[in-house]
């Protein structure tokens, strides 16, 4: 199964930054790769992004793959996830 990693981190960047009505989000920093400390090869598509808060505050925002809780799909045209955070 693909995973769209890059494209969910680039979608939350994008949205850190043009979405703020209350002003709290200050620098939203660049989206980085998981790769090997000291030799740079591709580790996993774990993505992270540093943000910081208008008092300079930094926090880390991280997209990973989470495979054990892979919906398993028969019919495409079911895709309905329950949500927590409703």
């Amino acid at each position: 199964m693909l995973a769209y990693c890059d494209k969910i981190a680039d979608s939350i960047r994008t949205a850190l930054i043009k979405s703020d009505p209350t002003g709290i989000i200050g620098p939203v920093g660049a989206v980085k790769m998981d790769l090997h400390p000291t030799e740079g090869y591709f580790q996993s598509t774990k993505k992270t992004m540093i943000v910081h808060d208008m008092n300079g505050k930094a926090y880390s925002v991280t997209v990973e793959e989470q495979p054990f809780m892979d919906i398993k799909y028969e019919d495409v045209d079911q895709k309905v996830v329950d949500n927590e955070f409703k």
